[in-house]
């Protein structure tokens, strides 16, 4: 393979059609991978949270065929180490990998090494990975082929995740979670179907009233105080940025909860790779009575079913009604070689 390193975001952008049909083929293929997803972090440095960056990919080729991507960026680290870490780091990409075929993979991890441990990789003194899947086979790879170099390696969970296997048919799912949960979430369906005041859910298909639905999703966000802070100026443009990009590729799912015209929940998730994802949502806690995000989260349920997905992400983080909705963990790691 022939490793070339790219710190230029003309370089980056000319890898576009490239790089999603390789992630395509890849053994990590999700959305925060994805170039124009990782386009629109990079423009923004994931809303603000890196300011001083610089673009570091590593391509691997072998007889002109992109054979592999390490999506890095050079960067003083939270422990305020010279670091290369992977695009999209840390808080808005609950998903990150290598890309590269699982065939390629071992010989891609060792020449990657060789060429970091060069001259030409730059004055990094960690590699510092965050939102590996634990099940991700990149793992015992790095592992074995760091300590063949004398690299120290180190692997810690770092965040809980959870998703939910799907078999198809809504009623199906219900009847593979706790009993009292089943209950109440058709309680809670039933009794906004039969509410006072019209109750309608939908998923935005119409690309001239986007703009308006993010806006409307985004002042939903803000109800709540944690994320209304999470909001800054810069985090607004990379929302509305990653939104427009995902909707324009057909990877975008949001979808809303109305009573009686009026937006009562929202939840931004990504459709892709027959899989929901679920990102952000927000709530009016006017409509609190009607416990809107469950009815919301519910019909999205039924959809995936209904509509084949094989799985319902809930990604990060342990929120409670993630177990209650039959979610089950599988943590994402954090992963450091030292030189």
């Amino acid at each position: 393979m022939n490793f070339q390193q790219i710190t230029s975001p003309e370089d980056f952008k000319a890898l576009a059609a490239e790089w999603n049909q390789l992630l395509a083929e890849s053994q990590t293929d999700v959305p925060f991978l994805r170039y124009e997803y990782l386009q629109a972090w990079w423009q923004t440095r994931g809303g603000g949270e890196w300011p001083q960056a610089d673009l570091a990919l590593i391509t691997a080729r072998q007889d002109g065929q992109l054979k592999a991507i390490a999506p890095l960026f050079f960067t003083h680290n939270l422990d305020d180490q010279p670091a290369l870490m992977l695009l999209g780091s840390i808080e808005i990409s609950d998903y990150l990998d290598l890309i590269v075929r699982p065939q390629d993979l071992p010989e891609f991890v060792s020449g990657l090494l060789d060429y970091l441990g060069s001259d030409s990789a730059g004055a990094w003194e960690v590699l510092d990975w965050y939102n590996l899947p634990e099940e991700s086979p990149t793992l015992p790879v790095l592992k074995t082929a760091a300590a063949a170099r004398g690299l120290r390696f180190t692997q810690e969970k770092f965040r809980p995740a959870l998703s939910v296997q799907l078999p198809g048919d809504f009623e199906q799912y219900l009847s593979g979670i706790d009993k009292k949960q089943r209950h109440e979430i058709r309680r809670k369906m039933r009794r906004a179907n039969e509410y006072e005041l019209p109750v309608r859910w939908y998923i935005v298909e119409d690309e001239t009233t986007l703009d308006a639905e993010i806006d409307d999703f985004l002042d939903l966000m803000a109800n709540d105080p944690e994320k209304d802070a999470f909001l800054t100026d810069v985090m607004y443009t990379q929302m509305r940025t990653s939104v427009h990009a995902a909707f324009k590729e057909g990877w975008l799912q949001l979808a809303f909860l109305e009573v009686d015209g009026k937006k009562a929940c929202g939840y931004l998730n990504f459709d892709y790779n027959n899989r929901i994802w679920v990102y952000n949502s927000g709530l009016n806690f006017d409509y609190s009575e009607i416990s809107p995000g469950w009815v919301l989260l519910g019909h999205l349920l039924q959809w995936a079913n209904e509509h084949g997905r094989s799985e319902f992400d809930f990604m990060r983080g342990d929120e409670a009604y993630k177990y209650k909705f039959g979610g089950r963990d599988h943590p994402v790691l954090r992963v450091k070689i030292s030189r």
